[in-house]
């Protein structure tokens, strides 16, 4: 299992931590995702058999939530 943290400064609220677990979590082999609303940080944990950094950080763009 890997584990990556991301920085957004697009998030400002629980809403969008709300949004943001919804959208990863569709992705195949992530097992976990959280958010840190005050540091703007994303934490999420996969298997990079199934998946992988680049399609996470495409996620969250779609989302509307690009990482630094």
């Amino acid at each position: 299992m890997e584990r990556r943290s991301y920085i957004s400064s697009e998030i400002h609220c629980d809403g969008c931590a709300n949004s943001i677990k919804r959208s990863l979590g569709k992705l195949p082999g992530v097992a976990e995702v959280g958010v840190d609303v005050e540091q703007k940080r994303v934490d999420v944990a996969f298997d990079e058999t199934q998946t992988s950094e680049q399609a996470i950080r495409d996620r969250l763009a779609m989302a509307g939530f690009p990482v630094e």
